[in-house]
């Protein structure tokens, strides 16, 4: 089973977008896929979240992506979300608990919350998180524009040791700033992928 921990630069850069596209993807090739969000926080009044999201491109229920105790309707860190609300705050172990899948699953999807050193439970953040999951491969989601450059170098940098796929998200090709932005993270050994389809191929390509 391949196993794919996915983060972004930060918070609304579009990683569970990203993910649910690419997972879709895959399903749609025939690969049988399952997807964890193990702890989820968010607005009361959201009409979906991001365990829905990733539950429709992978054919399960949301309360498997995310189970009940993940669910936090607090727009906080999983963490101070679940100290709000009074309930017990999850440790690492927890959450890798929370991270199984089906026998005679091809890849596994485990999105975490925000960015790489967003705390995410009592005792660490996703990176800490990532490295209990021993991932495959590391799927760093950015948004294309002003900015992108130091936030990828910042969080490649914390996820030292993890083989890591840069993804640009809401690219334009027409926009030179999203132009340059690629062409200097590729110079700089951090060539992004554009896009779930490249992704996906890439992904394939460690499938057996």
């Amino acid at each position: 089973m391949l196993r794919v921990f996915v983060t972004g630069t930060g918070t609304d850069v579009g990683k569970t977008w990203v993910a649910a596209s690419a997972l879709a993807r895959l399903r749609g090739a025939g690969r049988r896929v399952a997807a964890r969000k193990p702890a989820q926080s968010f607005a009361p009044d959201d009409a979906r979240t991001d365990a829905d999201v990733l539950a429709d491109a992978t054919g399960e229920v949301p309360a498997t992506v995310c189970p009940p105790a993940g669910w936090l309707p607090v727009p906080m860190a999983p963490p101070m979300a679940a100290a709000v609300l009074g309930r017990p705050v999850p440790t690492l172990h927890d959450l890798l608990d929370r991270c199984r899948a089906p026998a005679g699953t091809d890849l596994l999807l485990v999105e975490g919350a925000g960015g790489p050193r967003s705390p995410i439970a009592a005792d660490g953040d996703n990176v800490d998180l990532a490295r209990l999951l021993v991932p495959d491969v590391v799927v760093l989601v950015a948004d294309a524009g002003l900015g992108t450059i130091n936030a990828v170098r910042l969080s490649a940098g914390a996820l030292t040791g993890q083989d890591v796929i840069v993804v640009l998200n809401r690219y334009d090709a027409t926009d030179d700033l999203h132009r340059r932005n690629a062409e200097w993270l590729a110079a700089d050994g951090l060539a992004p992928v554009i896009g779930p389809d490249p992704l996906v191929a890439r992904l394939l390509a460690r499938l057996p």
